[in-house]
């Protein structure tokens, strides 16, 4: 019989059970309250925050009756998260990363009370629910880095890769849930109904944050985190950046969501509710792999798990444009965003690990600008190329040229590939 593994904080590990192979790894949360509050609060505000997306994008078209101005609310949102992104990273590094998170959800929550407010007074101006989807984005790039930076310190190493497949399926379920309950409760009781309930709902987050203890960065204070050293750490270490490539080789290349209305109805003869289900396949893909996510946490080559993962979108997009068949569609694009999950687990992870404490909010805000700013530049590239020759080509051009450059990377980054999770190097 195998010993049992022990732990970074000195316990003993259970041996996993059969169950817990395949489904997600609950340790974190039966082991840490403080991580078990905020995995609570962070779930119920992305649910809410999803419901309130939804709300101010439906509020603007009854408004405005104009789909332009519906994307406005993306741009709203996208450019102060990149700005931000960066900046938030540095503020996680400089002060307590507790009280960022708490200030930071608490202006979360007043703005989508000030939303609910103007809705009940019949106050309905476009520029004011742009101006509050801009703030909304600034206090999200402030959270973010602060709340994932406090991760490490409430876990032990081991216990990182089940933690972010945990906080994958938050995300993911927001996503999914949120928009759900955000057009049932519109339709049955109006936008500010919706509104209240979001801010309601950052009551969990706000708690959980409340009672989480001091998270001062190491370092913070003898000196002033910098943007501009976090990036020049960055651009010294080839491990942490080949996790952005290799993501940027997935988001930009092999991201086909910008083609979805055109596919629809040319590949499929579908209207506007198989546009629905080809959005919502990646991510239900990707709660599945973060659900059956037991597995990871005994992938020790963290780098090479990257690359096939990504090398698994990139196959997984390029045989969807060669599909005509609906079903068969979903099931590779769901196919998809499960390998999405399993990639970002693992880079997640690294990002983690792999950093000093006083780093790891620089580099979740430059995290963050990737995860924005990617998908956006690939919607762009698929929809110029599919203009150029035909959305068949975009697809599956995209996807074959991820794989391959993910063989390019994986050449090019040996030490990449032989990344060992238990000695972490950046």
């Amino acid at each position: 019989m195998t010993a049992p593994e022990t732990g970074s904080t000195g316990t003993t590990a259970p041996t996993p059970t059969p169950r817990r192979r395949i489904l997600a790894d609950l340790t974190p949360l039966r082991t840490s309250p403080d991580y078990r509050r905020l995995w609570f609060g962070n779930t119920v505000s992305w649910v809410g925050q999803g419901m309130t997306a939804l709300a101010i994008s439906l509020q603007v078209y009854d408004i405005t009756r104009s789909t332009f101005s519906v994307g406005l609310v993306g741009l709203f949102s996208l450019v102060p998260l990149i700005v931000f992104g960066l900046y938030g990273g540095a503020v996680a590094d400089t002060v307590d990363r507790r009280k960022l998170g708490l200030f930071s959800a608490t202006g979360s929550a007043v703005l989508s009370a000030a939303l609910a407010a103007a809705a009940f007074a019949g106050f309905h101006r476009v520029w004011f629910l742009y101006a509050v989807v801009a703030l909304q984005a600034v206090c999200a790039a402030l959270n973010s880095p602060a709340r994932s930076a406090m991760i490490p310190r409430l876990l032990p190493s081991e216990q990182l890769p089940a933690a972010n497949a945990l906080n994958s399926m938050t995300m993911t379920s927001g996503m999914l849930l949120g928009p759900m309950l955000g057009g049932l409760i519109v339709g049955a009781a109006g936008y500010q109904t919706a509104y209240l309930i979001d801010a309601i709902a950052f009551s969990a987050a706000l708690y959980a944050m409340w009672r989480l203890p001091s998270m001062l960065p190491d370092g913070a204070r003898t000196k002033r985190a910098s943007v501009l050293d976090g990036l020049r750490f960055l651009a010294t270490r080839p491990n942490l950046r080949m996790t952005f490539f290799s993501d940027f080789s997935a988001m930009i290349l092999a991201h086909p969501r910008a083609l979805f209305p055109a596919v629809a109805v040319l590949w499929y003869g579908g209207d506007a509710r198989t546009t629905g289900l080809l959005v919502a396949a990646p991510a239900v893909g990707a709660l599945l792999g973060g659900v059956f996510s037991g597995w990871l946490g005994r992938i020790r080559r963290h780098g090479a798990a990257i690359l096939i993962a990504v090398a698994c979108w990139g196959a997984a997009v390029a045989v969807f444009g060669l599909t005509r068949n609906l079903w068969l569609g979903l099931f590779f694009l769901a196919l998809a965003g499960c390998a999405d999950t399993v990639s970002m687990v693992f880079r997640s992870t690294m990002l983690q690990a792999a950093v000093p404490d006083e780093m790891r909010g620089r580099l979740q805000g430059v995290f963050i600008v990737v995860v924005a700013g990617g998908p956006r530049l690939g919607d762009f590239l698929a929809g110029s190329v599919a203009d150029l020759t035909s959305p068949a080509v975009a697809v599956t051009g995209g996807g074959l040229a991820c794989v391959l450059t993910i063989g390019l990377l994986a050449l090019r980054g040996r030490g990449f590939v032989r990344y060992d999770a238990r000695e972490p190097t950046p």
